[in-house]
C-alpha cells in the first residue's frame, strides 16, 4: 500500500477523524494478529466477534489508526458502517492510482475456479497484486485493492457473489478493464430462484468494465457466451471453441496436456502442474487474459504450465510415506466441482484403489437433496471403489448410492469427522488414492489435514 495520511482516508470514507491529520498509513489489516507497525486496523462486528474489542491488542501491535463504528480510546475514524467505509476507501485508493499511474484492473469470476485462475494469472501477469486465498467479498476485495501501490502494473480481483447485485456493488468499488467470466453453474444456487439467475449474477462483472474495457469469456458455456452483447469488446476462450482453445488434449496422471490454439498460431502446452481435466478451461482463461496483456502465446502457455495452486485446499496432491495419495480439494464444493474432482481421482489413481471422501455441498437451497443424490449416482456410476460419505447434509450421496447397487465396501456413512478419521485409519493401504471434498463450511478440510499431517 501506498502511505496515505489520516486525513486523506477520512476524507475518503466521510469518516470523524479523531487523531492527528498526518498520520501514516501504510496497510490495513482487518485481524488484530496480522497488524505490524503502521497499519489501520478496521474493527468490524460479526455475529459471533466484535472487532472493537480487539482495537487494543491492534494498538499494541502498532495500529497508528482504527476504523470504527463506535468511538475506542486510540486514534480512529468514526463511521457509521465499517463494511461500507472500507469500500470507499477502496474505492478512492484505485481511483488515485489509476490517475498516478498505469495499472490495469482483472475483475475475475464464475460458479467454479475463480480461485485457481486468480492464482495461475498472480503467477503469470508481471507486476500483480492478487487476492490471498479467497479474498472475493466486500470485505476481502477492498482489502486487495489497498495492497497495491504505485509499482503494481496488473491488480487481480477475485468477484464472488452469493446473491444478485453483490458483483455489481464490488465493481463500483473497483471498475474493472478485463472481466473473466469462467462459468455458470449451481454453487450457492440456494441463494438465486434459478441458475439463470446465478448468470445474471455473474453479468454484473461484465456491465461493471470501464469504458473500452473488455469482456473475456468461455465459448463452452452458452449462458456466458451470451454475455457478451454487455461488453464493448470480447476475446473468447475454450475447449470446443473460442479465439483462444484447446485442442489434441490428453491426461497423464490426471494432469492435462493440449494444444492451444489462436488463429493460425498453435503452441503445445507442457503438462499442467495442476489435477483436473477441468483446470483446461482455468488456463485457457489465464492465457487468454496475458495474451490480451502483450505475452506471446507461446510464453503465456509455457507460463500457465508451470504455475502452480497458491490457495489451500484446492486439488492439492499428496503422496503419503506409507503409499496412500491424498487429493485435498475441501475448500469448495458444487455440483459441477464434485463431478470433476471425482474424475480427477480416477485420473490420477491411474488403475489403484479409489477412495472418494465426500460431505456436503452447502447453499444449495430447495434442490440440495437431489443435488447429493445425484452425486451418489455419479459415484457408481464411475466405479469409485468406495466411498464415504460424512455429515447428515451429506447423507443422500450415501442413500443414493446404495440404491443404485452400492453397499458394504463400497459405501460408507458417517456422522462425524473423527469417526471418517477412525474408519480411513482402518482401511487405507498402499497404493490407495484417496479424495476429500466437500464445502469450506462443512469442515471435512480439517480431515484433509490430519490425513496429510498439515499442522493447523
Amino acid at each position: 500500500m501506498r502511505a496515505v495520511t489520516a486525513q486523506w482516508i477520512a476524507n475518503a470514507v466521510g469518516g470523524t477523524l479523531v487523531a492527528d491529520v498526518d498520520i501514516a498509513v501504510t496497510s490495513v489489516e482487518k485481524d488484530s494478529r496480522d497488524v505490524t507497525p503502521g497499519a489501520m486496523y478496521v474493527a468490524f462486528v460479526g455475529e459471533r466477534v466484535d472487532g472493537h474489542q480487539y482495537v487494543d491488542a491492534a494498538t499494541a501491535a502498532g495500529a497508528v489508526l482504527s476504523l470504527v463504528s463506535q468511538p475506542v480510546a486510540a486514534p480512529h475514524i468514526l463511521v457509521d458502517d465499517v463494511t461500507e467505509g472500507l469500500g470507499k476507501l477502496a474505492r478512492a485508493y484505485l481511483a488515485d492510482l489509476r490517475i498516478r499511474g498505469d495499472i490495469t484492473v482483472v475483475g475475475v469470476t464464475g460458479s467454479n475456479g475463480k480461485t485457481t485462475t486468480k492464482d495461475l494469472l498472480a503467477q503469470v501477469l508481471p507486476d500483480v497484486v492478487a487476492p490471498v486465498g479467497s479474498f472475493n467479498n466486500e470485505i476481502g476485495m477492498p482489502l486487495t485493492v489497498l495492497r497495491a501501490d504505485d509499482t503494481t502494473r496488473h491488480l487481480v480481483l477475485e468477484m464472488g457473489a452469493s446473491g444478485p447485485g453483490h458483483i455489481a456493488y464490488l465493481t463500483q468499488i473497483a471498475p474493472v478493464d478485463i472481466a473473466v467470466v469462467l462459468n455458470v453453474g449451481s454453487a450457492h444456487l440456494g441463494q438465486y430462484a434459478s441458475i439463470d439467475d446465478v448468470a445474471q449474477a455473474k453479468s454484473e462483472l461484465v456491465a461493471g468494465l470501464v469504458p473500452g474495457g473488455i469482456a473475456i469469456l468461455n465459448a463452452d458455456d452458452a449462458r456466458v457466451a451470451a454475455m457478451a452483447p454487455l461488453a464493448p469488446n470480447v476475446a473468447t476462450f475454450g475447449v470446443d471453441r473460442g479465439d483462444i482453445r484447446a485442442t489434441k488434449l490428453e491426461l497423464d496422471s490426471g494432469r492435462a496436456r493440449f494444444t492451444v490454439r489462436q488463429g493460425a498460431v498453435a503452441v503445445d502446452v507442457p503438462r499442467l502442474s495442476l489435477i483436473g481435466e477441468h483446470h483446461v478451461t482455468n488456463a485457457l482463461a489465464a492465457i487468454a487474459v496475458a495474451v490480451h496483456r502483450g505475452l506471446s502465446l507461446d510464453g503465456a502457455a509455457a507460463a500457465v504450465a508451470q504455475a502452480k495452486a497458491l490457495s489451500e485446499h484446492r486439488m492439492a496432491l499428496v503422496d503419503r510415506p506409507d503409499g496412500v495419495t491424498v487429493i485435498d480439494d475441501s475448500y469448495n464444493a458444487s455440483p459441477e466441482s464434485m463431478r470433476a474432482a471425482l474424475r480427477a481421482l480416477l485420473a490420477v489413481a491411474n488403475g489403484g484403489r479409489t477412495v472418494a471422501v465426500l460431505g456436503e455441498m452447502l447453499e444449495m437451497g430447495d434442490v440440495s437433496v437431489a443435488a447429493h443424490a445425484d452425486i451418489g449416482h455419479t459415484v457408481v456410476r464411475l466405479g469409485i471403489d468406495l466411498v464415504l460419505v460424512v455429515g447428515a447434509g451429506a447423507r443422500p450421496i450415501f442413500d443414493s448410492a446404495v440404491r443404485e447397487g452400492s453397499w458394504g465396501e463400497e459405501a460408507a456413512y458417517v456422522d462425524t469427522i473423527g469417526e471418517a478419521r477412525d474408519l480411513l485409519d482402518d482401511v487405507l493401504t498402499a497404493g490407495d488414492t484417496v479424495l476429500v471434498k466437500a464445502s469450506h463450511g462443512s469442515g471435512l478440510w480439517t480431515l484433509a489435514d490430519d490425513l496429510v499431517g498439515a499442522k493447523r
